[in-house]
């Protein structure tokens, strides 16, 4: 794509350049999108801030089944997960089935994005939003030293909870909580997730996800109950180490935001259409996002072709329909269960089962009215 020089500012100069689509944000949501318009034929620029898609990564890299065909590849396929065992505050255990697949998450990433790139999108590592002027459709974009205003005509927001769209269009933040996550050794061979549900970890939970020879521990909490992640974890790994499941070692130290107050007031802003985390489709209780991104991105690509290709006026509308019809429902369920776990935490119901039990997927309770 050709790139023309513009007027100085400061020290540098800012580059021109016109695209179809640009996409903020590379994760599974972001190339998801930049993959189905780039296939529609679309002029595609993504940017990715961090300096390589997939990397760090933030989550426990759980997928469920259906998700499958986007883990085909041997390097992005770790194991099967066939159950759950959740551990309450009386320390019985439920175990319930839970049929998922581990996958390496960085892997899983730039598969979708060599996708993309296959079908001619143009992908920018280490490329950060600077400002946005919605109005004249123009994104200001930095890599290194060089700044280049990008003169879109959709723009797939897939930035995460901490949205600099958003941010930009002075949308307002949503709401997180925190995560915080060890990679250990793997002890033994192992086929189910571990959750633990205690007021050790307020307004999350603690979980083991085996990965082949290695295990993800990690723990979430709401700050506004517990600002210290580092010591319910470090209890829960010396717990494991001590039943022999994984090894002392750690090996990788992870964490991040995760959106927990369920969808935006509104998925298209403009010409602008959220996607992923950054559209706060991650549950609100278990933190899963992975599915819901790709789901929404491919389905924003879809309707950025069919409003540039197929000059379809209701296309992006008809996003945000397709979108909550099949998310909002489980969202606002879980976003209802949230706000009642909240009343909880730090008073004894949080040490008693049945409040947990209405708060996690795994039980009846939990979907009872």
């Amino acid at each position: 794509m050709p790139a023309a020089m513009a007027e100085p500012m400061g020290a540098g100069v800012i580059r021109m350049r016109e695209v179809d689509v640009l996409i903020v944000g590379l994760g599974p949501g972001g190339a998801s999108a930049a993959a189905v318009a780039a296939e529609a034929g679309l002029r595609v620029l993504g940017v990715e801030r961090n300096r390589r898609i997939g990397e760090p990564v933030q989550c426990a890299e759980f997928i469920p089944t259906p998700m499958g065909r986007y883990a085909r590849d041997e390097q992005v396929l770790r194991q099967r997960i066939t159950g759950m065992k959740t551990t309450l505050p009386s320390e019985s255990v439920e175990v319930s089935e839970f049929p998922g697949l581990m996958v390496d998450r960085a892997a899983f990433d730039r598969a979708i994005a060599g996708r993309a790139r296959t079908a001619g999108a143009e992908l920018l590592e280490g490329t950060r939003l600077e400002r946005l002027q919605a109005e004249g459709h123009i994104a200001h974009v930095r890599r290194g030293d060089e700044e280049t205003a990008v003169r879109y005509r959709v723009l797939v927001a897939a930035d995460g909870p901490h949205s600099r769209t958003a941010e930009q269009l002075g949308l307002p933040a949503l709401r997180t909580v925190q995560t915080r996550q060890y990679t250990v050794p793997l002890r033994q061979p192992y086929f189910d997730t571990d959750i633990w549900l205690t007021d050790e970890f307020p307004g999350g939970y603690g979980w083991l996800f085996p990965k082949g020879e290695l295990a993800n521990v990690g723990m979430g909490a709401d700050k506004r109950f517990e600002r210290n992640l580092k010591e319910p974890l470090e209890r829960l790994h010396a717990l494991l180490v001590e039943r022999a499941l994984v090894g002392s070692e750690i090996l990788a130290r992870t964490g991040g935001a995760i959106p927990v107050g369920g969808l935006r007031e509104c998925l298209v802003v403009g010409d602008v259409l959220f996607v992923g985390d950054a559209a706060g489709l991650t549950h609100p209780i278990t933190g899963a996002g992975i599915s819901a991104a790709v789901v929404s991105g491919e389905r924003a690509g879809q309707a950025a072709a069919e409003r540039l290709l197929e000059d379809d006026e209701d296309a992006f509308a008809e996003f945000e329909e397709d979108v909550r019809d099949q998310f909002e429902v489980t969202l606002q369920r879980a976003v209802e269960r949230r706000n009642f776990l909240d009343t909880c935490w730090r008073t004894d119901k949080a040490r008693q089962d049945g409040p947990m039990r209405r708060g996690w997927i795994a039980f009846d309770e939990y979907f009872a009215a």
